[in-house]
């Protein structure tokens, strides 16, 4: 049996800020659990709902020498087994008192998560739990195969851990001043050398994980090969373009339990592949009358769903909002983020409100009503690693409208109407016009083609973009690495 350890600052169903909590909290579940003992370690922070708090049991505690400081700083270890996966949670009040796993001073976030790399192997020889991977998650956890190549060393309890560094979104690095990294890690002066953790004339975790992991993996095969030049690399291009031969990406995959139209109980009216036609006509117009739009089967609805950042191809969609939310069309989008769009999204409802319908909040159910209702779901980003949205659209008959970036590439095969062929729209450029003109190309499949439309939806909802295959994949790459001596 190989032992596992997922290390991750956020996980489904305990704290959710993004798609690196639903990957994490997925992935284990669709492990062999006959040749795979897979456990998962984050931090206990106080926000986690009581409804799972309340049930966590309490393993043991010490005191850790944490850095250059003099006292030792406690460690707690809480317990907690969910679906079949045991989970172990890093207990410190001091660190993880918090309303939101993030806050935003970046400092303190650093001096957090730092703390919490060492934890994790501080605690595995506690809990008696030896792995032969940890799997580290973003930046976050990224400190721990640094911290395995140098502080733990020499610990026999380490003598065969390997390490896998995932990349989530490489934007994200945790970058501070090498004398506060010296004081929180206690590492040694040629550890922050350009070739290791320095960047910039500062220290970076995220490159420290990259420089020290064993193994490195990216969430699609094109942002693995995207990140290895300047304009994805995040000033890491360098450093993966060198690490070339350790690094691969592996599409997420989404739970098929949760994002089931045949099971879902978010939806007004559950469907097949078989009665999609008529699943979607109800919940679009049961969504329609919720959402106070005029209730026409014939509008074509446009969804967005998405954080409202830079990211994610916004500025395209503000140069062109005019010209997409036409008489025939209904716009709905759902998120938070930059108040420029967030206040974008309200002026157009004011303006059109009957034709934009602008959530600025995050609603699990309004998203999964949305997944089933609209037509069409833009994701234009600028950059996408993986990009869930797009695989929950092709699992609910929405056919999405993306950009040829990261795993929106990979996962989206752009229709071709010679050869029937297809499950969604695609543009290459990051360009408004660019964009615009693939979003009327997919009106007028929609509006003078109505069988290649429905083709195109069935051909979408018999893609398997479940774990499944994902986890196939990571199985291949544990084995191959425990074979290692």
């Amino acid at each position: 049996m190989k032992k596992i350890l997922f290390a991750s600052s956020e996980c489904v169903p305990f704290i959710k800020t993004g798609g690196l909590a639903d990957v994490v909290g997925a992935l284990p579940k669709y492990l062999d659990r006959k040749e795979f003992d897979v456990r998962v370690i984050m931090p206990y922070y106080t926000c986690i709902p009581a409804k799972y708090r309340d049930n966590f049991k309490y393993v043991s505690h010490f005191y850790m020498d944490y850095g250059k400081r003099i006292v030792g700083t406690h460690v707690g270890i809480m317990e907690y087994e969910y679906e079949g996966v045991k989970f172990y949670f890093v207990d410190n009040e001091y660190y993880f008192k918090c309303n939101t796993p993030y806050s935003s001073d970046l400092k303190w976030d650093i001096e957090r998560f730092t703390f919490f790399c060492k934890a994790v192997l501080a605690i595995m020889p506690v809990v008696g739990f030896c792995p032969d991977i940890i799997h580290c998650h973003d930046w976050q956890a990224s400190l721990i195969p640094v911290f395995l190549k140098s502080t733990f060393a020499s610990h026999p309890f380490y003598n065969n851990t390997k390490s896998i560094m995932t990349i989530h979104n490489l934007r994200f690095q945790g970058v501070w001043n090498i004398d506060t990294f010296k004081y929180n890690t206690n590492l040694p002066d040629y550890m922050f050398t350009p070739d290791k953790l320095e960047y910039k004339k500062d220290a970076n975790m995220l490159k420290g994980g990259l420089v020290y992991a064993d193994y490195i993996t990216t969430v699609s095969e094109t942002y693995a090969q995207e990140i290895k030049y300047p304009f994805y690399g995040e000033g890491l291009d360098g450093l993966l373009r060198a690490r070339t031969m350790n690094l691969r990406g592996i599409v997420n995959g989404i739970d098929y339990n949760i994002f089931n139209p045949e099971t879902d109980d978010h939806l007004y009216y559950k469907y097949s592949a078989k009665n999609v036609k008529k699943g979607k006509a109800v919940n679009k117009a049961e969504l329609q009358k919720q959402l106070g739009l005029p209730q026409d089967p014939n509008k074509y609805m446009i969804a967005i769903i998405s954080r409202l950042t830079d990211q994610k191809g916004l500025d395209l969609v503000q140069y062109t909002i005019e010209r997409i939310v036409d008489e025939n069309t209904q716009l709905v989008v759902i998120g938070t983020g930059e108040s420029r769009y967030e206040n974008l999204f309200k002026h157009y409802a004011w303006k059109y409100p009957n034709r934009v319908s602008a959530n600025i909040l995050y609603s699990d159910d309004l998203a999964h009503k949305l997944y089933a209702a609209a037509d069409a779901m833009m994701v234009p980003s600028l950059f996408e690693p993986c990009g869930l949205t797009q695989l929950m659209s092709l699992r609910y008959g929405t056919v999405p409208i993306v950009r040829e970036t990261g795993g929106l590439k990979d996962t989206v095969e752009p229709y071709n109407q010679y050869e029937g062929k297809g499950t969604g729209f695609s543009f290459a450029n990051y360009n408004a016009e660019e964009m615009l003109n693939v979003i009327n190309y997919s009106k007028s499949v929609f509006f003078d083609s109505k069988s290649e439309w429905e083709k195109m939806i069935k051909r979408g909802m018999a893609k398997d973009f479940s774990w499944n295959s994902s986890a196939k994949q990571y199985e291949g790459i544990y084995n191959w690495m425990c074979s290692w001596n």
